[in-house]
């Protein structure tokens, strides 16, 4: 298993609860402009939650090792975050006429976990990255799918 401690100060703890507010913020920024169920404030708390679990788990690693331990694993903590955003972001998924809404938020919700799990473990340039394509994808593909699901002046109105 690990052979090490994680070293981390209270500075990079706190820089890196900061970048994924940030991270996070930004996602729920485009959710926001979207008029979405959930906005900024609850993907910048999902982020820095995932995120402060995972720093909980780093500093649980590192008490375990300085003890007579000789193993522990960080990466339980990362999969219960998992199951836990997803019964969170199960919630936000609405049936209603036999259309699926809230879908995209809730995914949206999930890959911002993801995003903060990743600060939280110090991968800042993935947890960037990840974000910057999140944002790709729910702005640009959103223009996108418009264009391609727009209805032809052709097609019959059946409320006509």
């Amino acid at each position: 298993m690990w052979a090490a401690m994680i070293e981390i100060s209270q500075q990079e703890m706190a820089f890196r609860i900061v970048v994924a507010l940030m991270l996070g913020a930004a996602i729920g920024l485009e959710r926001e402009w979207g008029n979405k169920s959930a906005g900024m404030r609850t993907f910048a708390l999902v982020s820095e939650g995932a995120a402060l679990f995972m720093i909980g788990g780093l500093l649980l690693f590192n008490e375990v090792l300085s003890t007579t331990a000789t193993t522990g694993d960080p990466n339980r903590v990362a999969s219960t975050i998992v199951q836990g955003i997803g019964f969170l972001a199960a919630g936000v998924i609405i049936t209603a006429g036999g259309r699926v809404k809230g879908l995209t938020t809730a995914v949206a919700i999930w890959v911002t976990a993801a995003v903060g799990m990743l600060v939280g473990a110090g991968f800042l340039f993935p947890a960037i990255v990840g974000t910057v394509a999140t944002l790709i994808m729910l702005t640009i593909f959103r223009r996108i799918e418009r264009i391609l699901t727009k209805p032809s002046p052709h097609t019959p109105n059946i409320d006509d």
